[in-house]
Order: C-alpha cells, then sequence, then structure tokens
C-alpha cells in the first residue's frame, strides 16, 4: 500500500484513497472525508467503475447458453427435513447490518432484538408453525435477551434447536396457530 492508491476494505462496504501508512496502520480516507484505519490484510486495491460496468457485462450468447444447459430436477424432501422449521432468523450482526465498525454492544443487541421482534411478529401473522433464531454461543446476553421476548408470548413455546444442525447457538419457537396472538 502507498499514499494515493484507491483501496477497497475487505469486510466492509467501504471504499476510499490511502492517506497514511504506518506500522501496518493504514488511514483510508472515503468520498466524504471521513479517514479510517485499518490493517494493511484488511484492504485490497479497489477495482475502478469502468472494470465494474465491463465485469457486469455479460453477452447474450452466454446467457442464452447457459439457459439451455439448465435443466429442471425433481427436488427430493427427506423426512428430517420434512419437519424442519421453515423460517430461520440469523441474528448474527454481520448478518443485520452493513457496517459495525463504532457500533457499542447496546445498539447491537437493540438491532439484533429488533430484528427478532419484527420476524416473530411476521411469522404469526403469516401463520408460520415454526421458526428458528440462530443467535451464536457467545457470552449468552442475545439467547437470555431473545428467551425474555419470547417469555412475553402466550402462543408460542421455545427451545433448543437441533444441535446436529444448528450446535447450541439457536433457539426454535413453535407458534400455536389456534390462539390468539397478543
Amino acid at each position: 500500500m502507498k499514499l494515493g492508491d484507491q483501496v477497497q476494505a475487505l469486510d466492509d462496504d467501504f471504499e476510499g484513497v490511502v492517506v497514511n501508512v504506518e506500522n501496518g496502520q493504514v488511514s483510508v480516507e472515503d468520498e466524504d472525508g471521513f479517514i479510517s484505519y485499518f490493517r494493511e490484510s484488511e484492504l485490497i486495491p479497489a477495482v475502478s467503475k469502468s472494470m465494474r460496468a465491463a465485469l457486469s457485462v455479460v453477452p447474450d450468447s452466454v446467457i442464452s447458453e447457459k439457459e439451455e444447459a439448465k435443466k429442471k430436477k425433481a427436488i427430493r424432501v427427506n423426512p428430517k427435513e420434512r419437519n424442519a422449521p421453515m423460517f430461520e432468523v440469523d441474528l448474527h450482526i454481520h448478518k443485520l447490518v452493513d457496517r459495525q465498525r463504532g457500533m457499542s454492544n447496546y445498539e447491537i443487541l437493540t438491532i439484533q432484538l429488533d430484528t427478532a421482534s419484527r420476524q416473530l411478529e411476521f411469522a404469526i401473522k403469516k401463520r408460520i408453525p415454526k421458526m428458528v433464531f440462530i443467535h451464536g454461543v457467545g457470552e449468552g446476553v442475545l439467547r437470555e435477551e431473545l428467551y425474555t421476548l419470547l417469555r412475553r408470548y402466550d402462543n408460542l413455546r421455545f427451545y433448543d434447536a437441533d444441535f446436529q444442525k444448528y450446535g447450541v447457538g439457536a433457539t426454535e419457537v413453535y407458534i400455536y396457530q389456534n390462539a390468539t396472538p397478543n
């Protein structure tokens, strides 16, 4: 990395110009003039807009060739998967927001719980009988807060999800369909 290079962050939707490199720490200025700090290993050279446009253009002959090659196969569902939850909600913060840099633990937890609440209300409204919240293992704060949220509802039951599929970092929720929602 050298001064003036256009770079992109690997794990973030971030692009900018290198303004300083010191001891493996790279200062990058974005188009709005904000400076962010990265390790050199977190950055790659940016792809120019003209190159991005060239990469996105696919000739019609290639598209038609791909479409002809596709054949539909009958989907066979295993007996175990028939009873599997139909609706999964991953509450890991990197799945919910584009950029998490600079967020406090409280902000992260609030976003995760708001998502869980919104998705649970959606499942109840759409009469989805089972769903799984993937919360991860961690210190268990999100899991406990999720359980507190779920206890507010009378028309559901929750328990640890299938260990073989999710490990210990997921909670399955069964929503009773004949009960009236809160």
